[in-house]
């Protein structure tokens, strides 16, 4: 089995995984109102990693390198640096291999006032995932998941692949987002964007919130000093489907979706589940779709939530981050409301979670939809 050895979260609700869920599970969100942010002409509603606070511990970090790391890379790198720190992991070993999933990387320095203090090739993803590995010492070329929202699903289904095929004894798998004007601009040109904390599945959602974030998990088939030995979250099985439907969208009807979580679930007693943690963007298109992708496998009695309306939407970082507070609340006995709800309405009527409730049920179902019509289902349940 795919175990995970270790995880961390930051972001704007704490740098550890510890400090978000409890904030989560109190009811506490990370979003707030901000006046033209990165100078953008329009304000937003926005889950913000502190700058100071980053600055401080990454500089707490002790290291031999002297690059000057961007806001990306700081917070990637820490989040690792954390992860790593509950384990005796030889970082160092070939054994072991990086995946990074994002979807925007340094973006903001295609815009020259931003990347006069960096050398041109920092704006590639494969230079920051370089400098990543090359702060552990790693010797392995880090694999880079970049496939819209499902990025973060995707980079873990990878894991999952190489570690069964026994490649590696040990894959970090990092999620990391943070946001610019370029982003911002982005989404608000889909006049996607909620001035509101964003309502996943209620009949009156109209937008999303964006979020950054970056979580790390570290997954491994070795049972052997595994920490946490009948307390932990294992990875069972993924699967990927692409509609093709649109540029920025997945099939309204949910088929690529559904194909997904049937392939996710083959040998699956559904009577299992705990809990479905749903993309639950909180846009119309979106959340419609989901809804039909979930009640064409029969779950739409199962509980369900989004994670959106506390941390926002972040990007490449949203598969790591839900699936491990979904993971740890699952260890807590405990389904995590989806906040925001307040009257669930979409085209095929689901089970919303709308107050924290236990749950002492094993498995639980991470889904994730993306532009290009992508779609992925992960498949975990805890030990």
């Amino acid at each position: 089995m795919i175990y995970q050895w270790s995880n961390n979260i930051i972001s704007s609700l704490g740098f550890t995984t510890e400090e978000n869920y409890t904030a989560v599970k109190q009811g506490n969100t990370g979003l707030k109102y901000y006046k033209n942010p990165f100078d953008f002409p329009e304000d937003a509603m926005l889950s913000l990693i502190d700058d100071e606070h980053l600055n401080n511990a990454f500089s707490s970090i002790n290291t031999k390198q002297k690059t000057a790391y961007t806001r990306f890379e700081k917070a990637a790198i820490l989040s690792v640096y954390k992860a790593l720190e509950k384990t005796n992991i030889d970082v160092k070993s070939k054994k072991v291999v990086f995946i990074l999933s994002t979807t925007k990387g340094n973006v903001e320095l295609l815009d020259k006032k931003e990347s006069e203090f960096y050398e041109a090739e920092r704006v590639y993803l494969w230079r920051s995932a370089q400098l990543i590995t090359s702060f552990f010492d790693n010797p392995n070329e880090a694999i880079i998941v970049s496939n819209a929202c499902i990025s973060g699903a995707a980079a873990q289904i990878t894991a999952l692949r190489l570690l069964q095929q026994k490649i590696y004894d040990f894959a970090i798998v990092i999620g990391a987002d943070v946001l610019s004007k370029f982003i911002i601009s982005g989404f608000q040109s889909f006049k996607s964007l909620s001035v509101d904390i964003c309502k996943p599945f209620d009949k009156n959602r109209c937008g999303l919130n964006l979020g950054e974030a970056a979580a790390t998990i570290i997954y491994s088939s070795i049972e052997n000093n595994r920490p946490l030995l009948s307390n932990n979250i294992v990875l069972l099985n993924g699967a990927i489907a692409n509609d093709a439907n649109h540029i920025s969208g997945p099939s309204r009807t949910g088929d690529g979706l559904s194909i997904a979580i049937e392939k996710t679930l083959q040998n699956t007693n559904i009577q299992d589940i705990a809990l479905i943690n749903a993309h639950g963007t909180a846009t119309p298109y979106n959340d419609d779709m989901e809804s039909m992708g979930i009640t064409a496998n029969q779950l739409e009695n199962i509980p369900i939530n989004s994670l959106k309306g506390f941390l926002g939407h972040t990007l490449g970082a949203a598969g790591v981050l839900e699936t491990i507070l979904s993971g740890v609340a699952l260890l807590d006995n405990m389904l995590l409301k989806s906040n925001g709800s307040e009257n669930p309405e979409t085209i095929c009527p689901l089970n919303i979670v709308l107050n924290n409730q236990n749950s002492f049920k094993t498995h639980f179902l991470k889904l994730l939809s993306g532009f290009g019509g992508c779609n992925a289902a992960i498949l975990l349940k805890k030990t």
